[in-house]
């Protein structure tokens, strides 16, 4: 499948308030435009999970981070610079992203992708897509598109159709960063 051709059609859908189903640089995950609080409460509700359990948001490069937060702790950088696996941090203070995405402590955790469908898909949409595990809240993380259940497949909007024959990587890891320099790791 071209990739042109899904980052096209999973646009129209987010366009559109509606979810999908796609791969990223870790697991397969949920998403939409993290700006649109609706389709964010349509994931919550998908996963029967509790929307004082956050989510993370994707992101594709330095613009779109500051867009988000004000402020970036400089040991952010050296985290992602010198990251050798994919690493979520969870940073204080977002903004202009859907309020039901920030957590109760006004922190949001956040990844920078390289997987090249993410990315693109961000550049076509000039905002944040939400990514979340691609299953039912409690349940395990699938390690591969075979081992999602049919009811998350039926209900999202989009299914991409690409990688869904490979076997995903580990979940990210995650830190958090206060603007007070505290530093805490969430999972390795």
């Amino acid at each position: 499948m071209d990739i042109n051709a899904e980052v096209h059609k999973a646009f129209e859908v987010i366009q559109n308030g509606g979810i999908i189903l796609y791969p990223t640089d870790t697991v397969w995950g949920i998403g939409c435009d993290a700006s649109n609080p609706e389709a964010v409460a349509k994931i919550y509700a998908l996963k029967k999970r509790a929307e004082t359990k956050s989510m993370i948001v994707l992101m594709n490069g330095e613009k779109m981070l500051y867009n988000v937060f004000k402020e970036i702790p400089e040991v952010a950088w050296q985290l992602i610079e010198f990251a050798d696996k994919p690493t979520t941090l969870i940073l204080d203070n977002p903004r202009n992203v859907a309020p039901n995405l920030i957590s109760a402590d006004k922190t949001l955790g956040m990844r920078l992708v390289k997987e090249p469908f993410c990315f693109k898909l961000m550049e076509r949409m000039k905002k944040p897509l939400v990514s979340t595990s691609a299953n039912i809240s409690g349940e395990p993380t699938p390690k591969s598109f075979k081992e999602i259940s049919p009811e998350i497949i039926k209900g999202v909007d989009y299914v991409v159709n690409l990688h869904q024959d490979k076997i995903a990587g580990k979940p990210s890891t995650i830190i958090k960063l206060s603007n007070d320099l505290q530093v805490k790791v969430i999972r390795k």
